[in-house]
């Protein structure tokens, strides 16, 4: 059995009683486990797997696949805060959305991991704010190593170099910069 400290960036139905639980640790990268059991009334994961839930995962890797069983989690912060606004929310989803889309499978990038980590804690405490969305984009693209290549913003080296952006990213920049939160 394995342990790791991680990020839940997304929960995904497998059966009608387990999910498929994506998330991004220092010492693992993205992981992939299967949750067997995790829709259940009485599973032993009820309360434990949520968007943004900073865990302290046990699994058994799979030999055969990239799908591991999730045996136990520790929930170490459930970033209540985030949960206490729309706007938090929405940045918060786009941030795990972001480091879901530019991670590979079980391949670690400690750097990324601190800065969601920190950016999850920041919208723990504080409101969401344009500010804080193009802060966390340019320092993503500056540990991709993809910042000031060309005269393009952060998200925009992101979009070319990934192939795309999450789709929620223009409504959240519209709605941060009308609310005056820049």
């Amino acid at each position: 059995m394995e342990t790791a400290t991680a990020i839940l960036l997304r929960k995904t139905k497998l059966t009608e009683t387990s999910l498929i639980v994506t998330w991004f640790s220092a010492e693992e990268g993205k992981l992939k486990t299967v949750a067997k059991g995790a829709r259940q009334l009485r599973s032993t994961f009820a309360g434990m797997l949520d968007l943004f839930f900073d865990c302290e995962i046990q699994y058994v890797r799979s030999r055969k696949s990239e799908l591991h069983a999730l045996r136990e989690v520790s929930v170490r912060s459930a970033h209540l805060g985030i949960r206490g606004e729309y706007d938090r929310v929405a940045l918060g989803a786009y941030f795990v959305e972001l480091v879901d889309e530019v991670t590979e499978l079980e391949h670690p990038v400690g750097e990324i991991y601190g800065l969601l980590v920190r950016a999850l804690g920041f919208l723990d405490r504080e409101s969401a704010s344009l500010r804080a969305l193009l802060y966390f984009e340019g320092e993503l693209a500056g540990i991709l190593g993809i910042a000031g290549q060309e005269k393009v913003s952060p998200a925009v080296a992101i979009g070319r170099a990934y192939q795309r952006l999450p789709k929620s990213r223009a409504g959240l920049v519209k709605r941060l910069s009308g609310s005056g939160k820049g």
